[in-house]
């Protein structure tokens, strides 16, 4: 934290740097003069001409060499728009040679330009402003030359340029970012080069530092122009007075340019790294998926399912954290080095507030290079294999299993990574964990509940006794189970209601999904019936079932006829059985009922109904009392036929 003096004395430079800038305004017009003669001067032989000539001349040469190179491998971008990219390696491919392809073009461009320049002699100042400005043009050409790798902005002899574009933008975006990258770079190549040349001609410092403010004013004037007329997204209205992005942006750059102008470079750095760092993790994220994800698709391959795109993200973030972090560190003139040496509380903390990012970043890169392992395990089974099979029954394991390992895996690694932490940042973490044992063990007395139900998830499930995607039966808990945490299962009802039932509350499981199922069903005929017929009706059934593609390979056992299961007080009572896999004896049950329904009536088995039998003896009142009863029996058979 900066103290009161460190604080007080900044503000003292930043008004002594703002009262030696507004003291040489006067002296700039004369200054500037100056440095003319001097350089009228130095090439009055020749003139200004010869120098411009020269830059000209060694630029063509550069460009002359970028040809050669373009026609010694014009076969390159020919074979990249034949290769397919339809799988992320054929992607990733592609990407390294059109990489290699630019990094190319952009050194034939130095090695004619510069390489032919510099093995002659020069007068020293002549040497000084050309090679200055080749320099300036050659970090124009790698600027392009990566906008363009990146971007892949449209081209006339190449329509189909777009498809290797690394950052997911229309072409029309593609283009105007592309334009504004070079101007960008270009302006601020030759504003450096420009006042460092102004400095060798003997120019006082405060005079560059004015010129190069007004040549900030350039590079403020071209960020508002991008902020302002950046493309829209398909289908949004422009709207100038509501582009709060555009406003935010205005007036952040015109801070920066103060602050510039203040000479209070920590700050500006600060401000610099904190905006620029989150805009590049977000899109090299956008990038990777967008590059290795399937093109055409918005989601072709997940995470889930994709390691390179969890890795390549993660390991780019932490990149782009940690260089971030170096690059402050190098402008704010941190010695790193000998911070690790000194030994006060303010390194300490540094030191350690260092690691303990290192840490968190290694963890969570880690973390979810293991999760999305897991994930694409989960992901490959779900797919849906033969009913009944050992393979069926490992992936049904294997999606029951890694969930809960999951979760774990998620709290040890957030323990790991805050004990880590702690002790990175200087707090001895020994008692911590032996406070943390005593606190378990009186948590574990207060929440025996949640021990208990914990404790029976892993029993439950190392004695596999159910599975995601089977249904099961606790008491008056029944449903397809559908996920797990830790202490509790969930079960959806065939009716919809979904349960959420500790692991301690389940008790014995009937697990109704496993092997097979035997079904048995019964049906009452009338004492005259020819149980032999009916039982030959019955196998037939049971064959035609068994022959039917529908049902055969759910059916393991086909229908057949057990016996009379007793004699009621108006029916014969039938019973019949057959096995079936878990969950299909619904189906197959409904049609051997129809089946059976149709071949008794074709056959003249009749099917028992409830009868009274009245006796001759009987009064009227009686009579009339079991017609009625009679009648009120025979309406609900009737309803139900």
């Amino acid at each position: 934290m900066m103290s009161p003096e460190r604080f007080a004395t900044g503000i003292d430079m930043i008004r002594e740097n703002l009262s030696a800038l507004i003291a040489a305004i006067p002296q700039l017009p004369d200054e500037l003069q100056r440095v003319w003669i001097i350089l009228l001067l130095e090439f009055q032989d020749d003139g200004l001409i010869r120098i411009a000539w020269l830059i000209g001349f060694f630029v063509a040469l550069g460009f002359s060499a970028e040809w050669l190179y373009r026609f010694a491998l014009r076969a390159v971008p020919e074979w990249l728009d034949r290769l397919p990219l339809d799988t992320p390696a054929a992607r990733v491919r592609a990407m390294l040679v059109r990489l290699g392809y630019g990094i190319g073009v952009v050194a034939a461009f130095a090695l004619g330009s510069i390489g032919a320049f510099l093995p002659f002699r020069w007068p020293p100042l002549l040497r000084d402003i050309v090679l200055s400005y080749l320099l300036a043009f050659l970090a124009l050409r790698i600027a392009l030359a990566l906008a363009r790798f990146v971007l892949a902005p449209p081209e006339r002899r190449r329509p189909e340029v777009n498809r290797f574009r690394i950052l997911p933008v229309d072409d029309r975006a593609a283009r105007f970012w592309f334009i504004r990258i070079g101007l960008l770079v270009g302006w601020f190549a030759f504003g450096y080069v420009t006042v460092s040349l102004l400095g060798i001609l003997g120019l006082f410092i405060e005079g560059r530092h004015l010129v190069a403010y007004f040549l900030g004013l350039g590079l403020l004037g071209i960020g508002l122009e991008t902020m302002w007329r950046r493309p829209r997204p398909q289908g949004v209205v422009r709207r100038p007075a509501r582009d709060f992005v555009a406003i935010a942006a205005s007036l952040y750059f015109m801070l920066l340019w103060a602050i510039w102008v203040a000479r209070a470079m920590p700050v500006f750095w600060l401000l610099v790294i904190l905006v620029t760092v989150p805009l590049a993790i977000h899109a090299c994220r956008r990038s990777i998926h967008n590059f290795i994800g399937t093109p055409g698709t918005a989601d072709a391959q997940s995470s889930a399912q994709n390691l390179y795109a969890v890795s390549a993200e993660r390991g780019a973030r932490a990149a782009i954290l940690v260089g971030a972090a170096l690059l402050l560190a190098f402008l704010w003139d941190v010695d790193l080095i000998a911070l690790t040496a000194r030994d006060t509380l303010e390194t300490r903390l540094l030191r350690g507030a260092l690691s303990a990012i290192v840490i968190v970043l290694i963890v969570d890169f880690l973390w979810n290079l293991t999760k999305a392992m897991i994930d694409r395990k989960i992901a490959e089974a779900q797919v849906v294999g033969q009913p009944d099979s050992e393979e069926t029954r490992r992936r049904s394991r294997v999606r029951t299993l890694l969930p809960i390992l999951r979760n774990l895996l998620s709290i040890v690694f957030l323990a790991i990574a805050l004990m880590m932490v702690l002790s990175a940042l200087g707090i001895e973490i020994g008692p911590l964990i032996a406070g943390a044992g005593v606190v378990g063990v009186a948590i574990g007395f207060g929440a025996q509940t949640m021990v208990k139900d914990i404790i029976s998830g892993m029993f439950y499930l190392l004695d596999d006794a159910f599975r995601v995607g089977e249904y099961i039966q606790s008491g008056n808990y029944k449903g397809t189970v559908e996920s797990f945490s830790l202490r509790s299962v969930k079960l959806r009802h065939h009716r919809g209601p979904l349960y959420t039932v500790p692991f301690g509350a389940l008790g014995a499981v009937e697990n109704m999904s496993r092997d097979w199922v035997i079904d048995k069903l019964t049906i009452g005929v009338t004492y005259d019936t020819d149980l032999e017929k009916a039982k030959k009706l019955i196998k037939q059934i049971g064959n035609d079932l068994a022959a039917d593609p529908e049902f055969a390979p759910n059916l393991l056992e086909t229908l057949k006829m057990q016996g009379v299961e007793q004699f009621g007080d108006f029916a014969i009572q039938i019973r019949m059985k057959m096995m079936t896999r878990p969950g299909e004896q619904f189906v197959i049950r409904r049609r051997a009922y129809a089946l059976i329904k149709k071949a008794f009536d074709e056959n003249g088995i009749k099917f028992a109904l409830p009868t009274v039998q009245i006796s001759e003896h009987a009064g009227d009142g009686a009579a009339a009392a079991a017609i009625d009863t009679i009648e009120r029996l025979k309406r609900p058979a009737e309803a139900a036929s």
